[in-house]
């Protein structure tokens, strides 16, 4: 089954709320292509349109949090991070803030949107922010489990996710847990880490390395900070590590994972990424596999790392 993760993000929006009257949602004039006209509709006097205007939200966000409010910053991912980083740390991480941001149509996945509106950058910049947790779900159950799990989560939460229907990995009721990721194969020739919507093409190149007689684990690393070094310290068993994002390579899960493993000196670490690029436009198909993001990528890389 597919389906976008952004209706994950909605729906667990809207199971947060019913649980928990501090959830607020802040919106960028974007709620009908985010699909957060659904929590507006549900919960008109918790749900706010500042209009096009990201650092204006960003500090909105600040104050609620400061008066006890759990607000939810939703927009572009593009803009939600690239035009307020400056409010973002100054005024949400440096004070610790429990403000969440819904880094929506990341990646290369806006497609014919074009360089400006994807975001490839996001992971970098809010993973070096002192106390924010990233979360990068790879399905619409696991963006919903993101969202309910950040209620518990002290501090700013950063959770990315996705425009474009992708396939249904996880079961609703299976749970995110911050620092902890998800071993979906196993394999003792190599191992794949991969986020968001390349979980899925990882699972595929799995797959097709079987008919070479190559077995790789495949891990999901929803948590990309903290990470999940107990899950790096397995996978690290076969020597032999490829990541798999739909970001550029340098700040994202490659270097979060080699970052990890160069201080323990036994694993190699091959990324799958965005090469030090922008995106261009086109299907988000032809996007991702103008930027080397596909499952056949994958296989490549793994069998040249076996040779």
């Amino acid at each position: 089954m597919m389906k976008p993760a952004k209706e994950g993000y909605v729906q667990g929006l809207l199971e947060a709320a019913a649980f928990d009257n501090r959830v607020i949602v802040i919106d960028g004039d974007v709620s009908r292509s985010t699909g957060t006209v659904r929590f507006r509709e549900k919960y008109p006097n918790r749900f706010f349109n500042l209009g096009i205007a990201e650092q204006n939200m960003a500090e909105y966000c600040a104050g609620l949090a400061l008066t006890g409010f759990m607000p939810f910053y939703s927009t572009y991912a593009a803009f939600a991070v690239g035009r307020a980083l400056d409010q973002i740390r100054t005024s949400i991480c440096n004070m610790n803030l429990p403000v969440r941001i819904g880094g929506a149509h990341s990646g290369t996945g806006t497609g014919p949107d074009g360089a400006t509106h994807q975001a490839l950058e996001d992971i970098a910049c809010m993973r070096v922010m002192p106390n924010m947790t990233v979360l990068v779900p790879a399905d619409a159950n696991q963006t919903a489990a993101a969202v309910k799990a950040s209620l518990e989560i002290d501090g700013p939460v950063y959770i990315r996710y996705g425009r474009n229907p992708v396939p249904e990995i996880y079961e609703p009721d299976k749970p995110v847990k911050p620092g902890r990721g998800c071993l979906l194969r196993e394999g003792r020739h190599a191992g794949i880490v991969a986020a968001g919507s390349m979980v899925a093409r990882a699972l595929e190149a799995a797959e097709s390395l079987s008919a070479y007689g190559i077995e790789t684990s495949v891990a999901d690393m929803v948590s990309v900070k903290p990470l999940d070094t107990d899950l790096l310290d397995f996978l690290s068993g076969s020597g032999v590590l490829v990541t798999a994002e739909d970001h550029q390579i340098k700040g994202g899960l490659f270097g979060a994972v080699t970052e990890y493993c160069g201080q323990r000196g036994n694993t190699r670490v091959i990324p799958v990424g965005v090469q030090d690029r922008f995106g261009c436009s086109g299907t988000p198909d032809e996007v991702m596999e103008d930027c080397g993001l596909t499952a056949k990528n994958i296989v490549e890389k793994v069998r040249e790392s076996l040779t």
